[in-house]
């Protein structure tokens, strides 16, 4: 019986085991399957299986394989191209898939506003953005060239050709009075926010000005283009006054990109590209240039040329020609750049980690280089019950650049054409007996530096109800730079006292760094019931940063192999060491109301403190309402076969600016120069004011948002207007106290107002072509509405009520008095002479007009061409702004050989001197400042094309390829008379042309 029972047992526990493993064997299986898009297979598509880590993607051939488990699993199929969708497996194990391609309309556009996100549907406030798409392999070092004539209302000019320099941006125009000349400190720049860490600001150098324009280093510099995501750009009231005082000049929102669920890709991206000065003045040639000189000796009675008149009295070969241009800023500048990345994941889990190197070279003579190295990583978590989320983000990059101390291109345009030849047959430097400044000479000085920028940030987020949730964002940023400035006794000519011997040589360098912190703790609630939703945001804002600045120079060394060596220096002189401290804190808030889907109201406020005011006003309080009504969503529109969608908004509020500088309001004190028995001495120069305080800007735009044809076209139109106070200028002082003026704010009004309009159209739309056309045009006006106490101010000359900002006051040109040959300006107050300011009373705005850009995208299966062309409509100075007195010993260009005569009425400049007459130059010098001196300097440009060719593949290991040429600068259409229409300080490198090759591999 025993044996039997025993016999029972064994059977019963090998059918139960026969059955557990069998139903394992039911759970678990394979499935497999192509996804297509109706017509070819799609690669890159996520497949999960719900409520698993079970990942795959979808080869070049749109096939997968993934285990899943379970009776009746729930596939997600994902791609950022096309519709998301979900099957049920009912129990099959092969599947075929279709996918429908998104159209991307509004209502699926999300923003990033700073502190919150919101769709571009629900959006009360104005936010242009871009994307990665617009970006990417572009052949640009910063990204702020790739993002010229893509946004309406944001006007951004380039300082420099220069690699390494720094750009102009105005959002909506200029609001500050102070420093209309220097962008970097005039307080008109706008608050960069990476990845939710602000930027300190542009790096200021010390010695950098003769190669880089106002001393500006963009800390953009410092960010590879292809590691940016998106970029926003907030410029209304709704969209800034949560920033507060730091959001009167706009706001631009820089998000890098992140790790995405998928299986781990490795991408690589190189790029050559080669680049050249993209337009040259047309100069006299040799036989011109003699006649002009030899001209002018004439004209006023000279027979015998004197001794320095080297190009025509024999001391020069008067048959050669040097196009100075073409020689010493003619040559061809090269980047190589190098990108390597990694990323992938789960839905709890992604990473990315990418690391690139670049290396331009310069169109001036001599081996300059400006070089970039790159890593950034990311990586964001997100736990199983989804209530607690963590993202972590590191930029780290080094550049150096070694350059010219001194910018080649005044010389190109100055040096004669039958100048000698830059090095005598030895091969040594030619000084052509004494007679000649090799321009070449200036390879033996450089200018270079190396910075740093360090950039962490740490995003927690933790939802412990629904509609509840607890955010920290906290952030780090360090910037650093060194630079060394060189100046050796071998640039000047070996026969002069300077060139003799190191003794002359001398160096300098200077260091400066910016170490900032941030913390904002925030609350969120967000309620929907009925037909009502509310969104509410708490937050606050605690930041600090510490800048340090320092310069030492030293002079005469025994030997130039020294010279970095400053400390061997014979004489040595210290600028002040300083140390800056900023402090900021803020509370702010965030009320969003939805009724019925389409009435919606926001409201902002933030109640400011910083450590740059006086203590009678170092709080402000900064707010917006806003509010928007989808038409499109009422019942007699929501069902029309025409219209897609369509918004009214409008918004109202208050932002400011503390971008002042530090301790402006307070009582300081400089180091002299001079010192008593030994000891430096100390001299006031600034005076205190407790009451110095916030300049702020009163906001105020409507806006309409309309599409229609299932979103094919779209149209965005506003209009805004901004009134700056509370200006910051200069009062003055009587002589007495020793001050000439005392920053303080008065109730000075800047007006910016204007016109934007955004439109985009599908014009043609196939199974395998597809053209995607956008334009957006901006159409600003500024004006000073009021300035009392204007004509006893330091401004009195630089501004006048009721006009721009941006205008000039110039001599009023009247052209060339026929009877005598010279120039003629109008004499305002009629004392028969003209002298500023009493004469200088003709207005020029210097303003942009209207801007804007008009760009293509056209795909045809895997090849995709896109081309903007950028165009504005402006007045600037032009060449004759800074020329030399025609028939100096400068070349002209050919402009200048209709030159008035009698028998020539129609000439545009004055008969050649060569300098020696005192009223001839007097009056050159008022023809320079003069309206004489400004042209139409409106322009038209190819500013981008790119062909990209996606290479088919049947491979297990490539998944993708990518194949593009790229174009910056390509061409330009415009009647300026200058080098570039584009440049806003003249003598520098002008925006370079270029061509760039590079391919892509996914694997």
């Amino acid at each position: 019986m025993k044996k039997i029972l025993s016999t029972i047992g064994v059977v019963s526990g090998c059918l139960v085991f026969s059955a557990i493993h069998s139903q394992v064997q039911a759970q678990t299986r394979t499935a497999t399957g192509t996804v297509n898009n109706g017509e070819k297979p799609i690669s890159g598509v996520t497949v999960t299986q719900e409520g698993t880590n079970q990942v795959t993607t979808t080869s070049s051939s749109g096939t997968f394989s993934l285990q899943i488990t379970g009776e009746n699993p729930v596939l997600i199929f994902r791609h950022p191209e096309y519709g998301e969708r979900r099957i049920s497996t009912d129990g099959k194990s092969t599947f075929t898939i279709s996918l429908s391609e998104k159209v991307k309309s509004i209502e699926e556009v999300v923003l990033n506003a700073g502190y919150y996100n919101v769709k571009a549907k629900e959006s009360t406030g104005s936010i242009a953005k871009i994307t990665a798409k617009d970006i990417q392999n572009q052949p640009v070092n910063n990204v702020l060239s790739a993002v010229q004539g893509r946004m309406a209302g944001v006007n951004i000019t380039q300082n420099s050709g220069n690699a390494g320099g720094g750009y102009d941006v105005q959002i909506r125009g200029r609001n500050s009075l102070r420093n209309p000349l220097n962008s970097a400190t005039d307080g008109n720049q706008p608050l960069y926010v990476v990845d939710g860490v602000p930027f300190s600001g542009e790096l200021s150098s010390t010695y950098s000005v003769g190669v880089l324009p106002l001393k500006n280093i963009s800390p953009l510099n410092s960010i590879n283009p292809n590691d940016i995501e998106s970029i926003e750009v907030l410029k209304d009231a709704d969209a800034t006054a949560i920033y507060g005082s730091r959001g009167g000049n706009g706001v631009i929102l820089i998000t890098t990109k992140k790790g995405k669920s998928s299986p781990a890709r490795l991408n690589l991206n190189t790029s050559t590209s080669f680049s050249k000065v993209a337009s040259t003045l047309k100069m006299m040639n040799t036989a011109e240039y003699i006649a002009m000189r030899k001209k002018a000796f004439a004209n006023v009675g000279i027979t015998t040329f004197p001794a320095n008149a080297y190009d025509i009295n024999g001391a020069w070969d008067q048959t050669r020609y040097t196009d100075w241009q073409k020689e010493l800023i003619g040559r061809t500048a090269g980047n190589a750049t190098v990108q390597l990345s990694i990323s992938g994941g789960s839905e709890k889990n992604s990473f990315l980690v990418s690391a690139s190197h670049s290396d331009q070279t310069s169109v001036f003579p001599g081996d300059h280089h400006f070089k970039t190295n790159t890593v950034s990583t990311h990586f964001n978590h997100q736990s199983a019950d989804r209530k607690f989320s963590l993202g972590l983000a590191n930029a780290f990059s080094e550049t150096s650049n070694n350059n010219l101390d001194t910018d080649y291109t005044n010389k190109a345009l100055s040096l004669s054409p039958d100048a000698p030849s830059l090095y005598d047959d030895l091969g040594n430097l030619n000084w052509q007996k004494n007679t000649f400044n090799n321009p070449l000479s200036q390879l033996n000085a450089s200018y270079s530096n190396k910075t740093k920028y360090l950039n962490q940030n740490l995003n927690v987020t933790y939802q412990p109800w629904i509609d509840f949730a607890f955010k920290m964002n906290a952030g780090i940023t360090f910037q650093d730079i060194e630079e060394f400035s060189l100046t050796p006794n071998t640039v000047f000519n070996p026969a002069s006292p300077s060139g003799a011997n190191a003794s002359t040589s001398s160096a300098s360098r200077g260091t400066g760094s910016v170490f900032s912190y941030i913390a904002e703790p925030q609350i969120s609630w967000t309620k929907k019931y009925s037909r009502h939703q509310w969104n509410i945001l708490l937050g606050s804002t605690f930041q600090e940063s510490q800048s340090k600045i320092s310069a030492i120079r030293g002079t005469g060394f025994s030997s130039n192999s020294l010279i970095y060596n400053i400390a061997a220096a014979n004489t040595i002189s210290f600028s002040d060491f300083r140390t800056i401290q900023y402090r900021y804190a803020a509370v702010f808030s965030r009320l969003n109301y939805q009724f019925a889907n389409r009435y919606i109201l926001n409201l902002t406020a933030r109640r400011d403190g910083s450590s740059r005011f006086g203590a009678n006003n170092r709080f402000a309080n900064f707010g917006a309402v806003g509010a928007a009504w989808i038409l499109s969503e009422e019942q007699f529109l929501k069902n029309s076969s025409w219209l897609s969608f369509a918004k009214l908004r409008a918004s109202f509020g208050q932002s400011g600016s503390d971008a002042i500088g530090d301790y402006q309001f307070t009582d300081t004190y400089t180091l002299s120069s001079s010192s008593y028995n030994n000891i430096p001495g100390l001299y006031p120069s600034r005076l205190y004011n407790p009451d110095f305080s916030w300049e702020k800007t009163n906001k105020l735009e409507t806006a309409l948002e309309i599409a229609f044809l299932k979103n094919r076209i779209s149209l965005t139109a506003a209009w805004y207007r901004n009134r700056s106070s509370n200006q910051l200028v200069g009062i003055p002082l009587p002589a007495t106290t020793g001050f000439s003026t005392i920053l303080s704010n008065l109730n000075a009004t800047v007006e910016n107002s204007g016109f934007e309009a955004e439109t985009s159209i599908i014009p043609l739309k196939s199974e395998n072509f597809q053209w995607n056309a956008s334009f957006n045009i901006s159409v600003p006006k500024n004006k000073l509405l009021s300035f009392p106490g204007l004509e006893g101010s330091t401004y009195a000359n630089s501004y006048t009520v009721g006009e721009s900002i941006y205008a000039v006051k110039l001599f009023d040109y009247q052209g060339i008095d026929p009877a005598t040959g010279k120039y003629v300006f109008t004499d305002y107050n009629g004392d028969g002479k003209i002298t500023a300011p009493d004469d200088a009373r003709a207005i020029k705005n210097l303003g942009p007009k209207y801007f804007g850009g008009f760009q293509n995208e056209i795909s045809y299966k895997k090849v995709k061409l896109s081309f903007l062309f950028q165009f504005v409509k402006q007045e600037a100075y032009n060449y004759i702004r800074t020329m030399s007195t025609p028939g100096v010993i400068v070349n002209q260009p050919v402009e200048f050989l209709n030159v008035w005569s009698a028998a020539n009425p129609s000439g545009i400049i004055m008969p050649y001197t060569p300098g020696t007459d005192a009223a001839t130059n007097a009056l050159t010098a008022n023809f320079k400042n003069s309206t004489g001196a400004v042209g139409d300097a409106s322009y038209i440009r190819l500013k981008n094309l790119q062909l990209n060719y996606g290479i088919p593949l049947q491979s297990i290991f490539v998944r993708e390829a990518t194949l593009y040429v790229q174009g910056q600068n390509l061409l330009t259409w415009t009647n300026y008379f200058g080098l570039d229409p584009e440049m806003v300080t003249s003598g520098y490198l002008p925006p370079l042309k270029t061509l760039s090759l590079g391919f892509q591999l996914t694997f």
